[in-house]
């Protein structure tokens, strides 16, 4: 093999025995100085064969990373590592959109004292309203902040930073550099510190306070050596048993190729899984604003606490970065660290949201301006965090913002720190690892069961219904034919089983029949005048008013215009012999039922009648009365002496009321009458008349247009009220109810149909006197004599 340098003058003359290579074995190379080595172009000729190694040309991503550091210069690529010191002048006040009336008053302050100055008057008076005005005004602004205006709040450019928070509330304080990598990210800034006497480990994000510091720092923005710095810190703490205190304030983890490049997904992850495992007390601090898994990555504390106006919003895993982090937590660390991170990011949010209000509202609704919407549905603030849970505690804030007073701020963030530690150092370390697992694992729970609310219902997608099939005529008429053999059976034997068959066939005819009426309606062409008029009555009954008569008079007219075009649709013979079998099978289970419950409740009536006949009282009653109808030696009513009737009555009277309150007690109505035969065939005849006579005027008034009306609006309003009718819908039903008695009362007294009742009640009397004349005893019980109880329940059942 030969090797050699081309393209290059070497001077072998004047080189130094530490500058030249002695060995003949590295490359064939020997007596070449090192430096001129590395300048020179490398090739290795092997026959015809050559390999040359070439720069390829690649865009620079220099910010925040430097570019090739002069080795010359102190410090290299550390030369950051500066103290933090104090600002030489006082920042510039920055006055937010909402604090503009403010100003306005701080001005005439200001006016007025120069007045005074100049003048020389007493405007003593005058100063103190306007400062009162003032202090009144700042109050009712900052205690009724929005969320966007906390958001501005937490952004404010002279907010205090971690630094200056902890030269406020440290004793001593060493700053910690490095990530053992070769790099020292300036956004993260950690180190160990005292608070009254107890040591600490302290990490944060550094933002600047002005333009050459905010790019100093990257705008507070980490990459992956500074979670891996922090990473290493928390080793190191849990190594020596320091309690951690993290502080957060960043919009989120520095986003570009170069960070992906080296692992940045990754360093979050590793983060989120470690903090996990940490055997001492974690507590985390939002100062400023907390975005996505750059805050989260020193945030997994056993408590987080939030200053007034902070605001957390890890609030996104699909927008923009959050999808990288994700991808490399899952397939760097695993499912632990995907669980926390993604129960952060899904508090009581219907959508995947970027993280910051102005990304969620250029997502959701086109525009940045939306970003008050987006930061009000986000829930990103303190108070609501805590009500989430997420948070577990606020720091109050002066009036104005931290950065109004930020030395009272960080005693107030001292006095969290002192009281969070002391409840946690109370705890061993297994209760701390559960108790900051439980923290996450409660985070992003849900319910089952409970009614959603109608306003999110609304934009809520409807859930697809199955497409229904109609069924055959054939095949719908063996399953009728099956059924008609069972109810011909059931009535020998019993019919459970028979009913439940038969209101499976009724749902289903009436599902079949639904189903016919709508291809009807759209043969006929009435489909969307149909859907319109729903709307409209959905839009009536929603506004909480009665149906008005030109809606009504809409119904109507759609309705009459269906009936006439329904004989000629092509389905009207199958939807005619569904509509006749379904009336067929509602009439047989009504007869079914009201044989059931009849059956039923007669069986009840003799117990309990059996009951009060075998009580002992009834029978020594009994046995005496027919003993003196014996002793009478009488064989016929008129025989027994006056005395002996009246005790039969008094007896029968006694049986009867006994038997009525029993009955009573069922909830039933009883009527006695004592009577043989109350009315012959002919009168039987005249009632059955009167009874056709009296339902014809009935059904005449109800279909008149006056009272058919008031019947709509009864049904649509019970229809409306539902099972469970509020006060309102109460009241309207019983005037409807009470309007429809007093017109069919007004029409009943006002026709003959009162005077023929009249009548027949006074034949039925005569009957009736008449029909007492003879009684047959035998053993001093009377023969031709009945007691009848007529039960009477509601409407619908009568039992002799």
């Amino acid at each position: 093999m030969a090797s050699s340098i081309s393209n290059s003058a070497v001077a072998f003359t004047g080189a130094t025995a530490s500058d030249l290579l002695r060995s003949s074995k590295c490359c064939g190379v020997s007596g070449i100085p090192l430096r001129t080595l590395g300048k020179a172009r490398f090739s290795v000729k092997t026959r015809d064969l050559s390999v040359v190694a070439k720069a390829r040309k690649v865009k620079k991503h220099e910010y925040p990373w430097p570019a090739d550091p002069d080795p010359n210069v102190k410090g290299g690529v550390l030369t950051h590592l500066s103290h933090f010191k104090p600002h030489k002048e006082k920042p510039k006040p920055v006055t937010l959109d909402f604090e503009k009336p403010l100003v306005a008053l701080e001005k005439k302050i200001i006016d007025v004292r120069k007045m005074a100055n100049e003048t020389g008057l007493d405007f003593s008076d005058q100063i103190a309203l306007l400062e009162s005005k003032y202090q009144q005004a700042l109050k009712d602004l900052y205690t009724h902040l929005t969320p966007i205006q906390r958001v501005n709040i937490a952004r404010h450019p002279n907010r205090p930073t971690f630094l200056d928070h902890i030269f406020s509330i440290t004793e001593k304080f060493v700053e910690l550099h490095g990530d053992r990598a070769g790099y020292d990210d300036p956004a993260i800034v950690t180190g160990i510190g005292t608070i009254d006497g107890r040591r600490y480990m302290f990490m944060g994000h550094q933002k600047g306070r002005n333009t050459k510091e905010n790019i100093m720092r990257n705008f507070g923005m980490p990459t992956p050596h500074g979670y891996r710095k922090a990473l290493r810190m928390m080793y190191y703490a849990d190594h020596h048993g320091f309690p951690i205190v993290t502080f957060i304030d960043t919009p989120g983890a520095y986003a570009d190729l170069k960070s992906e490049e080296l692992g940045q997904g990754e360093a979050i992850a590793h983060n989120l899984r470690t903090m996990f495992g940490l055997k001492v007390p974690i507590v985390s601090i939002v100062i400023g604003e907390g975005g996505s898994g750059g805050a989260l990555a020193i945030g997994c504390a056993n408590k987080l606490l939030m200053l007034e106006n902070a605001v957390f919003y890890v609030a996104s895993q699909f927008g923009g970065y959050d999808i990288l982090l994700w991808q490399r937590a899952h397939t760097a660390i695993g499912e632990m660290a995907v669980y926390f991170s993604v129960a952060l990011t899904c508090h009581d949010s219907p959508v995947d949201w970027d993280c910051y209000p102005e990304a969620c509202a250029a997502i959701l609704w086109k525009t940045a301006k939306a970003a008050p919407k987006a930061a009000e549905k986000l829930k990103i603030t303190g108070p609501e965090l805590c009500k989430l849970q997420i948070a577990d505690g606020i720091i109050p804030e002066p009036l104005g913002g931290a950065h109004a007073d930020p030395s009272w701020t960080s005693q107030q963030i001292k006095k969290a720190i002192n009281e969070t530690m002391d409840e946690l150092k109370k705890m061993d370390t297994e209760a701390l690892l559960k108790h900051r697992m439980l923290k996450f694992r409660k985070i992003g729970g849900f319910q089952e069961g409970v009614p959603v609310d109608p306003i999110r219902k609304v934009n809520m997608k409807k859930k697809e219904e199955p497409i229904s099939r109609k069924t055959p005529v054939l095949e719908l008429e063996d399953e009728v034919e099956k059924l008609k053999e069972q109810i011909s059976k059931a009535k020998e034997s019993s019919s459970k089983p028979t009913e439940l068959a038969l209101n499976e066939m009724i749902e289903k005819l009436k599902k079949e029949i639904d189903l016919e009426y709508s291809e009807a309606v759209e043969a006929i062409g009435l489909k969307d005048r149909l859907l319109n008029l729903r709307e409209e009555c959905a839009k009536a009954n929603s506004q909480d008013h009665l149906m008005h008569p030109v809606l009504m008079d809409k119904i109507e007219k759609l309705h009459d215009e269906f009936n006439k075009g329904l004989p000629t649709v092509p389905n009207y013979a199958s939807l005619k012999y569904k509509l006749g079998m379904l009336k067929e099978f509602s009439k047989a289970k009504c007869a079914l039922e009201k044989k059931s419950k009849g059956e039923e409740l007669k069986l009840d009536i003799d117990k309990k009648i059996k009951e009060v006949m075998d009580r002992p009282e009834i029978k020594e009653k009994m046995q005496a009365l027919k003993a003196e109808v014996q002793k009478s030696g009488a064989s016929t009513a008129a025989d027994l002496d006056e005395g002996t009737r009246e005790s039969i009555s008094k007896m029968k009277k006694e049986i009867q009321l006994e038997l009525a309150n029993v009955l009573k007690s069922m909830d039933l109505d009883v009527e006695i009458v004592t009577a043989k035969k109350l009315i012959d065939d002919g009168l039987k005849g005249k009632v059955e008349s009167l009874r056709e006579e009296t339902n014809k005027k009935i059904e005449n008034l109800m279909n008149s247009s006056d009272l058919k009306n008031t019947i709509q609006l009864l049904k649509l309003e019970v229809a409306k009220a539902g099972k469970t009718p509020d006060v309102a819908s109460k009241k309207k039903i019983e005037a409807l109810e009470q309007q429809i008695r007093q017109k069919l009362a007004t029409a009943m007294n006002s026709s003959e149909i009162k005077s023929k009742h009249e009548e027949l009640l006074a034949e039925i009397a005569l009957e009736s006197n008449g029909s007492l004349k003879n009684h047959d005893l035998k053993e001093g019980t009377p023969k031709n004599d009945e007691s009848r109880v007529e039960i009477n329940m509601g409407a619908n059942r009568s039992f002799t």
